[in-house]
């Protein structure tokens, strides 16, 4: 089933002899493209051998059952078997999965945008509870995050936020967090005590690198302005706020949480790289990056696909009817068991599709 992975390892070798060459060690670029795609190959190649080795043993075992009388030896090569074949189907399992078409941007930084929906200002505090939730996750797993744009509320509230997240694979588990969460709870400018749902949207955009996305600097239009918000020592005081205007689209980006223009610019840059690219993949039709207005719906607490009801400590993820009572813990940042749930059922899917398609 699988005789056409032995393509696979003979590259996997390759790559390993090039990565020894004192040549490659002396082009860091060479050297950098081919630690990634032997990085990319191991878990496969590492399958495989494993594969190899229990079919192996399986066919030692079969052969001891049909050469041997000794009762001792027969019994041995019947339990070798019984373990090889179950560790055989398990890697079969597993060489499937490995099998599956990748998303070229699982091993990309992503921009994330956070924006209040229905429910005003108790929306634009769930809004800051979500961005505090997922850089706490990142932190977790070694990542760096950084406000890219930011417009709050007097009470602290985060009516849109676009923060990037920078670290290896972070695409690849974000990417299921995109959609309309709906949270349940007493507000605290509730002075009644009664429950309120409100909503916000989440939209994990891979970010752009300049090989993905060229832009003339004549089809920008920079302009700079003093910045303004709820707090910051520097706020009003310097022109340090940076707006870019792409010109043939009419899209415009916005970045003050820097002290100087230049910072400023280049973090917007950065973001307008990556709207224009989702732009381009929605125009052709991408469907490994679902368009931005999919993604994220109106805001209207009824296009949820999470909610976190905190009278319950329960928190739910309606594409996969999983329900968790440990609301302080995720809202903490404890989100692997939610994605790890998602990237199964997603995988699930996937082997299912390919399994009809033969």
């Amino acid at each position: 089933m699988f005789e056409n992975l032995q393509v696979f390892e003979n590259r996997y070798e390759e790559l390993t002899q090039k990565l020894y060459d004192p040549q490659s060690a002396a082009d860091p670029e060479l050297f950098t493209a081919l630690m990634k795609e032997s990085r990319e190959l191991e878990p496969l190649v590492s399958a495989y051998r494993d594969y190899k080795a229990c079919q192996k043993a399986l066919e030692e075992a079969r052969e001891l059952l049909e050469e041997s009388t000794d009762r001792e030896l027969r019994e041995m090569a019947q339990e070798e078997l019984r373990d090889n074949a179950g560790k055989l189907a398990a890697l079969e399992e597993e060489l499937k999965l490995l099998l599956l078409p990748k998303d070229p941007n699982d091993e990309k930084n992503v921009i994330m945008e956070i924006r209040g929906g229905t429910g005003g200002e108790e929306a634009a505090l769930f809004a800051y509870d979500l961005y505090r939730m997922y850089t706490a996750y990142a932190q977790s797993r070694g990542w760096r995050t950084e406000i890219v744009s930011l417009n709050e509320t007097e009470l602290g509230g985060f009516k849109e936020v676009s923060f990037l997240v920078d670290g290896q694979g972070a695409y690849s588990r974000l990417k299921y967090e995109s959609g309309a969460h709906r949270v349940q709870r007493v507000p605290e400018t509730e002075s009644k005590g009664r429950l309120q749902t409100s909503a916000a949207t989440v939209a994990v955009l891979p970010e752009a690198e300049e090989v993905d996305v060229q832009i003339d600097p004549r089809d920008v239009e920079f302009a700079v302005f003093r910045s303004s918000g709820a707090g910051g020592q520097h706020i009003n005081k310097t022109s340090s706020a940076v707006r870019l205007t792409h010109i043939p689209t009419g899209m415009v980006v916005e970045c003050q949480e820097e002290r100087s223009q230049l910072q400023n610019r280049e973090k917007a840059m950065r973001l307008l790289r990556t709207r224009l690219l989702q732009q381009e993949q929605e125009k052709a039709g991408a469907q490994l990056a679902q368009s931005r207005k999919t993604q994220v719906g109106s805001g209207d607490r009824s296009e949820k696909i999470r909610t976190y009801n905190f009278p319950q400590s329960r928190v739910t993820d309606h594409r996969i009817n999983l329900n968790l009572y440990k609301l302080e813990q995720i809202m903490a940042g404890d989100l692997d068991e939610i994605i790890d749930g998602l990237i199964a059922a997603d995988r699930a899917a996937q082997l299912e599709n390919q399994e009809a398609g033969r």
